[in-house]
């Protein structure tokens, strides 16, 4: 039986010996990052489950917070500030696929699941435009 997960792909890619693509087997994770300029922190978190109406793998934006705010990146107007994290449901709750800017020049997003967190690069390392992440089935 194929288990739910996440597919990373690497769109773009500027190196051979980087692999293209990797699934990573979980049903909740969060991506966080902080802005390269404001330096805020935002994480979000998510769900992979199947669609009823297709019985596909989907993601679900489930919330997300920001540490504080800045220039340009204003919490939504529902947001809760609640021990200096603003926090809130995001208004697209099923992305058909999240598009992961990567740069060799900020620090990349990081990766948490029920084993902890860490750089994204230790799953996929970057070597893309960007990273493209969708909810698959894998084997």
């Amino acid at each position: 039986m194929p288990s739910l997960g996440v597919c990373l792909t690497l769109v773009g890619a500027l190196t051979a010996p980087v692999p293209a693509s990797v699934f990573v087997p979980t049903r909740a994770f969060t991506l966080a990052w902080t802005h390269s300029i404001e330096k805020v922190r935002w994480e979000e978190d998510y769900r992979v489950d199947i669609d009823p109406t297709t019985a596909q793998p989907q993601l679900h934006a489930v919330a997300a917070r920001i540490k504080g705010s800045a220039a340009g990146m204003e919490p939504p107007p529902d947001a809760v500030l609640r021990n200096g994290w603003y926090h809130y449901t995001p208004t697209i709750t099923h992305p058909p696929e999240l598009r992961l800017t990567r740069s060799e020049f900020t620090p990349d997003y990081d990766w948490c699941d029920a084993r902890g967190c860490q750089p994204m690069a230790r799953l996929l390392p970057a070597g893309g435009d960007w990273t493209r992440l969708r909810a698959c089935t894998g084997r």
